[in-house]
């Protein structure tokens, strides 16, 4: 029998209550208590003497992860996001913040520092490549717009390095940053309590053999030992059957992928990319199966869709190792 589950980030997002979004302040210039407040990002201090007012954001976990601190009202621009269902009640909120990028990626440099912004949320150093014709956060910090980038994706070697425990600093930075530290404290107990819930359920469980995988015939998109990816299936209960791999995203030879012989299948999961489309997840799923054609997760054609979003650094991260166990170890969660 087909096993085919579509992560269900409502089930776990219910469990963190939003609370109610920040009044700007009334007399920008007056000093305020507890500023000025200063962080370390990127190999960078930013201190801030006040909290933003005036924020944009890029792809879209980070948009998520301001919503999650209640910061709606703070945000003045952000990027298109049309790659995967919302997470519940974000919706709404997005649709009434102008929209500066038809895709993922920060406008060009003339449209973004047209912005004003005093603040800049993104996870990815793309939208700051001059090559590319974007801003690069140094002329964004000459105009008073310091970029904050998320998970301390900074370069390709901390992507390596980084680990969930990246997220509850960035949420830990954000409520100093924006003064509701109270705000973030509460929402990491919260992550906290389920990121142990689901130890707790798992512990003592045999480890399900997963692949995680963007598809392709060979080379495979496919998810090494190193990064979000990995951990997220570690503490859901999986062994990474690419473990060895030194990677996150990287490509992983048809051969290797063939033998590494899955229980499970986690297949990112967006329609678009950069405004272009991109191939379905059942469409993926049928390659990937193909290519392991004799393995476990093949013959029960087990897979899970795994909105990329929570494969990026932000508050989605944490809500989807709770879906992940879920669908590993279903039995785990019938009370």
């Amino acid at each position: 029998m087909k096993k085919l589950l579509v992560l269900a980030a409502a089930l776990t997002l219910t469990a963190c209550s939003q609370a109610p979004a920040a009044q700007e302040p009334t007399q920008r210039a007056a000093p305020q208590a507890g500023f000025p407040v200063t962080v370390e990002n990127c190999g960078r201090t930013l201190t801030f003497d006040r909290p933003p007012a005036k924020v944009v954001t890029g792809y879209h976990p980070s948009l998520e992860t301001l919503f999650a601190l209640g910061l709606g009202d703070r945000i003045t621009g952000r990027t298109n996001f049309s790659e995967s269902p919302f997470l519940p009640g974000h919706k709404e909120q997005y649709d009434k913040i102008p929209e500066i990028s038809d895709t993922i990626m920060m406008p060009q440099k003339e449209i973004m520092l047209s912005q004003g912004a005093d603040f800049i949320v993104d996870n990815q150093m793309a939208s700051f490549d001059a090559a590319g014709g974007y801003a690069t956060v140094e002329e964004l910090d000459a105009a008073g717009s310091p970029v904050y980038i998320l998970g301390g994706w900074c370069s390709p070697e901390e992507v390596l390095q980084f680990t969930l425990d990246d997220t509850f600093d960035d949420l830990r930075n954000l409520g100093k940053i924006f003064g509701v530290s109270d705000r973030a404290d509460k929402l990491i107990s919260e992550l906290q309590a389920q990121l142990d819930d689901v130890k707790k359920r798992v512990e003592g469980r045999t480890p399900v053999k997963v692949l995680a995988t963007d598809g392709g015939k060979g080379p495979v998109n496919a998810y090494g030992g190193s990064g979000i990816t990995h951990q997220m299936i570690t503490l859901a209960g999986g062994e990474n059957v690419l473990a060895d791999v030194k990677g996150d995203y990287t490509e992983v030879s048809a051969e290797q992928v063939s033998a590494s012989q899955p229980e499970a299948v986690l297949i990112s999961d967006y329609s678009t990319l950069r405004g272009e489309d991109m191939p379905s997840s059942p469409a993926k799923a049928a390659e990937t199966f193909a290519i392991v054609k004799n393995s476990p997760a093949a013959k029960e054609q087990r897979y899970l869709a795994v909105p990329v979003t929570a494969q990026h650094p932000g508050y989605r991260n944490l809500l989807a190792v709770t879906d992940i166990a879920r669908f590993l170890h279903p039995d785990a969660f019938t009370q």
